[in-house]
């Protein structure tokens, strides 16, 4: 089976005409055993659907597909799960809880503006290296979501961003980023980060750690003032020149 698990040494020496329980051997059936199983196989089985409907659509993988990238019969696929719909569901779910609760404890930490742009950019890049399958399923599969799943990625994806905005805008009130829309920065970081799951591929160098330590100056670089990225005279007295010259655009004429 192409691109499938076929569950070595476990479920690829299953019958598939059996249900799980009685697939298990007498020196195994335990509880302990049977429940780590269930989770090896289940994990498995979100694993290979992510990438099914990374690959060819939600709408273009049936539930045999995911099956058969498992090494199950489509009968005992359904012991694990319900349907192709709830995979779907606790896809996104995950998704979209782990992206919002990371978001929000970056901007709730105490640091400065800069260094929380700078931790949420490593953590969205580290995060999107690292399950690139699944934010390509989700990338491909947001328009045939179910309209209650539309509603919570949705919800998430606004959550993310305001609380990016929050930071940004916190920086720019404290002289740290330039007078600029915070709402448009906030997203120009999160598509850089998000395109990271298209393009990036492990085992190549440089290591994702060091691309995430680069995006993440460069987002800080992007909304910085000048005086506060150089320790030049010259680029502080220039910063302050632009700034002298915006606040008498300001005044009115005499």
């Amino acid at each position: 089976m192409p691109n499938g698990i076929a569950e070595r040494g476990y479920a690829g020496e299953m019958n598939k005409n059996l249900s799980p329980d009685d697939q298990q051997s007498p020196n195994t059936n335990t509880s302990r055993s049977s429940g780590a199983r269930r989770e090896t196989l289940e994990s498995a089985i979100f694993e290979q659907a992510a990438r099914l409907f990374a690959e060819r659509g939600y709408a273009g993988t049936t539930p045999q597909d995911i099956a058969d990238a498992v090494g199950l019969s489509r009968q005992n696929l359904y012991y694990y799960v319900k349907s192709k719909e709830e995979i779907l569901a606790k896809l996104v779910s995950e998704m979209t809880i782990r992206s919002v609760e990371s978001v929000e404890e970056i901007a709730n930490e105490k640091g400065t503006p800069p260094d929380r742009v700078r931790n949420f950019t490593r953590s969205w890049v580290l995060d999107r290296a690292a399950n690139r399958t699944r934010f390509r399923m989700l990338d491909r599969s947001e328009s045939v979501l179910p309209p209650e799943l539309a509603e919570q990625f949705l919800r998430g994806r606004r959550a993310a961003l305001s609380a990016l905005v929050r930071v940004i805008t916190e920086g720019i009130d404290g002289g740290w980023f330039r007078d600029i829309d915070p709402r448009v920065a906030a997203l120009q970081i999160i598509g850089m980060c998000n395109w990271v799951a298209w393009w990036y591929e492990p085992g190549h160098e440089p290591e994702i750690v060091s691309i995430a330590e680069q995006m993440a100056d460069s987002a800080v670089a992007m909304i910085s003032r000048a005086d506060r990225a150089s320790a030049d005279p010259r680029v502080v007295v220039d910063s302050i020149a632009g700034d002298l010259e915006r606040l008498r655009a300001l005044l009115p004429p005499s």
